[in-house]
Formats: C-alpha cells, sequence, structure tokens
C-alpha cells in the first residue's frame, strides 16, 4: 500500500522549517558554483555550464519520469542515492509531492534542498489536448529583455580611434530571449544578441541583432522520441565525439561530474557563437530498448583566412564571436562547417549502449600556421570521427567507458568507475588516453587541455562524509603529454591535487577549507625555444556562509594562490565580503572585495552574482577593490526587473585594458537592467 498517511504525517511536522525552502524559485547558484567548481581559477566557458542548470531550474524535471541520465546532469545524486531514488518509485509508484524525497534512505535535508528546485510533480491533465492549445497556454515561459553598458569609453569608441581599431556599433550591449517550454513535451524559444562594439544592421547576413539563434523541440511524439529544429548541443557517452556543453571539466566536484550524461539532443540557448549545431536533429525509437538518433547542420563561424599559392586557406577558427572592428568584420561568418551523424543506441535497465558517426566537413581547408607546438595540428576541409560507449550501473556502482577514433589517425579513450563503497564513502577512478593526432571539435571529455588530445591520465576522487556535519573531499590527476604542447616545448609529465574540508554545523552555518596544487611544465621564454621546467601553482581558500536572518546572509572569503617557475616566485590573493538581504520583496546582493596579485598567473577567479540567466565569473588581476550591488524586485506577477552595478577601481595602472579596449583612467564601471516578462 502507497506509504502516503506516513508522508502526510511527516510532511506536516517538517512544512514550516523545510518545505518553503524547496518551494523557492530559484537556487543559490553561488553555492552551487562552489560545490561544483571548486578550483575556480580555469578559462571554462562557466556561463555556458551554469545556463545549462538554469534552464532546468526553468522547467524542473517531472520526479515522475525523470531518466537517470537527467537526474546525473543535475550533479547532486552519487550513486547510493541513484539507486535508492528508482528502487523507491518503482515500489512505491508515482510520486504524489516534492515533499516524499524526504523518506528516501540516503536522501538527508542539504541534498533535498540542493535537488528541490530541479525537480517537480508534473500534473498530465493537459496531455490530451492539442499541442498548439497546450502551447498557447503554457505557464512555463518568459521573455526577457537585457541592457548592459561600461561608463567609461573605451579607445575603439573614441573619435580618434584608427579605421581598423575603431569599433563600427555603440558601446551598448543588448539581450532578448524568449522560452515557451513543457517538460517531456516541447520547447520553442530564441535568443539575440549585440555585443558592444557591433553594429545594429540589417542585411543578408545581419537580422539586426548580430547574433540570433532559435530552436523548436518537440517530444515522445509516438516512436518520435526528440525531434529539434534550429539550433541544438549533442551530449552522447562521454564525450570524446558528441560533448556538448555539459561536462565540466576535470577540476570540478570529483564524483558526480566526472560520469558524462549521455541525454542526447537538447536546445542551444547560449550566447557562445562555437560549440553548436545548426540544423536538424532526431531520436527514433525502435524498439523499448533500441534508438536511432541523426543530426545535419551547417553553421556559419569566424575564420582568420589566408591567400597562398594553392588558394585560400583558413589558419584558424575565431572563437570570440566579436564582431566590433574592420577585420573582426571581415572573418564574420567566412567559414562554413557541414556536420553530421548517427548514433545507434541500446538501453534496457541499467545497461546502456552506442555506437558513434560523426562527419565534419568545411569549405575552406584548414591549415594552420606552423609551431613547434601544433606539429599534430588538425590540417584539411574533413574529419570522421567513431566511438563506442559502454555505461553499466550495479548497486551503488557504475562503469563507463567511451573509446573512440579519428578515421586515419589517432584514437581515443576513457574508462571508468563510480561507486559509493558505503553510504558515506564515494569513490571515482577514471583513465583516459588520447593520441596528438585525435581530432574531435566537439568533445567536452574529462582532461587536462582544453580538448582531449596529446594526454595520458589517471584520476582518482574521493569524498567522505564523517557526519552530516563534516565532509572530507578531494581528488588526485596524474597526467603525462606525449607530445609538446602550447607553453611547454618537451614531451612531460604533471599532477593535481585537491583537498576541501567542509563544515555544516547547522542550517545558517557553512564553513570550507581548500587546497589546491598542480604541477606541469612551462616554458621560460617567450623567444629562447625548449628551455622549460616544471611551474607549480598553489591555491589556497577559506570560505564561510552565514545566516543571521532568513532575510540576511553573509559570506566571506580569503583566496591565496603562488606560481613558481624556474626559481622565481610570485603570488596573490583577494578578500571578498558578500551581503544579501531581502525586505519585503526586495532582494539585494553586495560584495566588497580586495584584491592584489603579482601577475596574469595568480589571478584570483570569484563568482559574482548577476542578473537572472547571465553568470559572473571575473577574475580579479592587479591591485584594487571590485564591488558590485544586484538590486530585483517583483514588480508584478508577470514582471520582474533586476539593476546591476559593478565597480572596479585599480591603485597599481592609470589605463585599464589595451588596444581597443582600453580605458583611460583607474576606474571601470558596469550597469545591466534587465526585464523578464512571464506572458
Amino acid at each position: 500500500m502507497k506509504l502516503s498517511w506516513i508522508i502526510v504525517a511527516f510532511c506536516l511536522v517538517m512544512i514550516k522549517t523545510f518545505g518553503q525552502e524547496i518551494q523557492k524559485e530559484n537556487i543559490d547558484l553561488e553555492k552551487l558554483a562552489d560545490d561544483l567548481f571548486p578550483a575556480q581559477d580555469l578559462d571554462l566557458n562557466y556561463s555556458e555550464l551554469y545556463e545549462n542548470l538554469a534552464q532546468i531550474l526553468s522547467n524542473p524535471f517531472d520526479l515522475n519520469s525523470v531518466s537517470e541520465e537527467q537526474l546525473r546532469q543535475i550533479y547532486i545524486l552519487n550513486e547510493s542515492q541513484l539507486s535508492e531514488f528508482f528502487e523507491y518509485r518503482e515500489a512505491q509508484g508515482k510520486f504524489i509531492s516534492i515533499l516524499e524525497l524526504q523518506v528516501i534512505p540516503g536522501f538527508d535535508q542539504p541534498t533535498i534542498k540542493k535537488l528541490s528546485p530541479f525537480v517537480t510533480v508534473g500534473e498530465d491533465n493537459k496531455s490530451n489536448t492539442p499541442l498548439l492549445e497546450r502551447i498557447i497556454t503554457e505557464d512555463n515561459n518568459y521573455l526577457i529583455m537585457r541592457h548592459a553598458r561600461t561608463i567609461e569609453q573605451k579607445a575603439g569608441h573614441r573619435n580618434d580611434a584608427s579605421a581598423s581599431s575603431g569599433y563600427a556599433g555603440s558601446p551598448d550591449n543588448l539581450y532578448t530571449r524568449f522560452r515557451i517550454a513543457r517538460t517531456n513535451d516541447f520547447s520553442l524559444g530564441f535568443t539575440l544578441e549585440k555585443d558592444a562594439g557591433e553594429r545594429f544592421d540589417w542585411t543578408a547576413t545581419q537580422l539586426g541583432f548580430d547574433y540570433t539563434s532559435a530552436h523548436a523541440q518537440f517530444l515522445n511524439k509516438g516512436r518520435l522520441k526528440n525531434i529539434i529544429v534550429g539550433d541544438y548541443q549533442i551530449q552522447f557517452g562521454q564525450g570524446l565525439v558528441l560533448g556538448g556543453g555539459f561536462g565540466v571539466g576535470k577540476s570540478a566536484e570529483p564524483i558526480t561530474t566526472i560520469r558524462r550524461s549521455n541525454i542526447g539532443f537538447i536546445p542551444y540557448t547560449s550566447l557562445s557563437e562555437l560549440g553548436f549545431f545548426r540544423g536538424a536533429s532526431a531520436s527514433l525509437e525502435i524498439t523499448k530498448a533500441l534508438s536511432i538518433s541523426s543530426f545535419a547542420s551547417r553553421v556559419s563561424k569566424d575564420g582568420n583566412t589566408l591567400q597562398d599559392s594553392t588558394g585560400t586557406t583558413l589558419s584558424s577558427i575565431a572563437s570570440s564571436g566579436l564582431h566590433r572592428t574592420a577585420s573582426e568584420l571581415i572573418n564574420r561568418k567566412s567559414l562554413a562547417e557541414y556536420n553530421a551523424g548517427l548514433v545507434i543506441s541500446y538501453q534496457k535497465r541499467s545497461f546502456d549502449a552506442g555506437v558513434i558517426l560523426h562527419h565534419t566537413q568545411f569549405n575552406i581547408p584548414v591549415k594552420p600556421r606552423t609551431r613547434p607546438y601544433n606539429q599534430f595540428a588538425f590540417n584539411g576541409s574533413n574529419n570522421t570521427n567513431a566511438s563506442m560507449f559502454i555505461n553499466y550501473s550495479w548497486q551503488n556502482h557504475t562503469f563507463f567507458t567511451e573509446l573512440a577514433k579519428t578515421i586515419g589517425h589517432g584514437n581515443a579513450a576513457t574508462i571508468g568507475m563510480l561507486t559509493s563503497l558505503t553510504s558515506q564513502f564515494d569513490l571515482s577512478l577514471m583513465y583516459r588516453r588520447f593520441d596528438p593526432d585525435f581530432y574531435s571539435f566537439y568533445s567536452n571529455a574529462v582532461a587536462e587541455n582544453s580538448t582531449p588530445q596529446n594526454e595520458h591520465g589517471y584520476y582518482m576522487g574521493w569524498k567522505y562524509k564523517f557526519t552530516p556535519k563534516y565532509e572530507l573531499a578531494g581528488y588526485l590527476d596524474i597526467f603525462r603529454f606525449p607530445w609538446l604542447r602550447f607553453r611547454g616545448y618537451a614531451p612531460s609529465h604533471g599532477s593535481e591535487w585537491l583537498v576541501r574540508f567542509a563544515i555544516t554545523p547547522n542550517k545558517q552555518l557553512t564553513l570550507f577549507l581548500q587546497a589546491r596544487e598542480e604541477t606541469k611544465i612551462r616554458n621560460y621564454s617567450t623567444t629562447t625555444l625548449f628551455e622549460n621546467g616544471p611551474g607549480i601553482k598553489r591555491n589556497f581558500w577559506l570560505n564561510a556562509d552565514y545566516e543571521v536572518l532568513p532575510e540576511l546572509s553573509f559570506k566571506s572569503r580569503i583566496q591565496y594562490s603562488t606560481y613558481a617557475l624556474n626559481g622565481s616566485s610570485s603570488s596573490g590573493f583577494a578578500i571578498i565580503q558578500d551581503v544579501n538581504f531581502q525586505i519585503k520583496k526586495l532582494s539585494i546582493s553586495t560584495r566588497y572585495a580586495l584584491f592584489d596579485t603579482d601577475d596574469y598567473d595568480n589571478r584570483q577567479y570569484v563568482y559574482e552574482r548577476d542578473v537572472w540567466l547571465a553568470y559572473s565569473f571575473p577574475f580579479y588581476s592587479g591591485v584594487g577593490i571590485r564591488s558590485y550591488i544586484l538590486v530585483q524586485y517583483p514588480i508584478s506577477r508577470h514582471l520582474d526587473v533586476w539593476l546591476r552595478w559593478a565597480r572596479t577601481q585599480y591603485s597599481d595602472r592609470n589605463v585599464i585594458g589595451s588596444g581597443s579596449e582600453a580605458i583611460l583612467g583607474d576606474t571601470r564601471n558596469d550597469v545591466k537592467l534587465q526585464f523578464r516578462l512571464k506572458l
């Protein structure tokens, strides 16, 4: 018999102290950042990673239909909790309420508090209505309009700027997004953006905004399980061939983020102008266990083209997505990239396997400039990858692997395991091997390099909960580079480790102390080749989050780092104080930070709160003060407004930035205004 009476009785006791917390619309993304990315000094696209989670927040998973791969995508539950969740759902039937999570073994209050904003218990009362009617009447929708601007004038906007370095457009950053979606049914939306310095123009290749994106997705239409027309990303296997934007890097949460989620096609809604497909994709269910997925895409990209005796070639693909100056406008959409692929996958209970075939074609041959480290860089106009992946879960253990090959070139492999050895101890193990001539343009695998190429490595992560209040976590990664790499002109090896001790004595206070060290070779000089040695980077964090009142909370942090190379060393630190409070409907977040760094190697990455669906992860470099204030106010049930002002004042310079981005003076102020309308 359903345990409804137990749940109801339990919920009545907990509703006042806990129930209100899990009904919040927004999770604390700052706390989530600290949990998922303990080593926050990497040049990752954090905004894209966060946006994937924020999109789930706006369109939560239904507890009664969510899959194991979808739950893995949130990076919150360990293997034991995943096993307990699906055993409970199979035994007890459909969930009545989110509060029912509290009776699942292994689900403590901190876990439920993190998970609850990402899930819901859906209602199927609209499932028999026509699709168009469901779209028109769907409540889960929003329209965002955002304006941002740097108050100080940059060199590219000054009247004396040269024709080559001057910006073509205004200093305003304009952004508009619309999305309407229903879980496991449909998603429709578009995104428009003009970066600061870009012109707002109407041409054959630019429809007003410089960047435009749109998608239409339909799910579970008979045997057609997923179809997307427009912009989309793909995640199959462990990200060696098709990785989308869902991997969170090696220096992340040591357990839940190591295995990639096999989630297939999802709409692309980010502002990054790289890493997505544009065209159509579809997944067809042949049987309950067997499915076929295929996709086709044509994307125009920015490329640095060269003319030589053989004709036009491409030296590199530009990644900034900026089209402000004359040279950037010349390179705009100068490359056409075609992609096509096929995925055959088989899933039955805890076993998941498949094969992937992916072909990429460029209309202009890629011919990178010759450098000592890029002897194995991709050269040509087409590339084909094939891979096989297997995932298997047994009780509290899961095994995963992907083996890939670039046809005519090198191989790549990832093999790993996640396990909950006890209810307190979680462990992750992974081996990776990437040949120097393995080429994958849409990968997002766990690696030391930015791409799975020229690398062998062994990774071990662990997490031990002494009690619900005390937790020790960390990882060790040992890697080797068989060939030269950028800024490291010799075959070499290195290592990285991180340890974090977290204390949560009560609901109002969370503390953590963290240390990290990374060792790998670096060239001593940019002019003298093949003189290098081990560079050692050390980071230390001390952080406290504490709540004085339900309406008032504080965050204090000290970050310190050192870097040593060739007998010399440098250091840097940041001291951060945040105050967050709420006065009735008005929410205010503030920060005051002091920073002092000797060089770029000691820049301090710190997450900053921002307007909804915008994420700030700047680094503090030099000597100065950083502060901001963020205000949010719901004008009505359908309209929210955010206003953000950020200010950086330096004491070690009179010019901020360089080139066309240079600002005369020691202070930079940035303002941002955003409206969200729920239709």
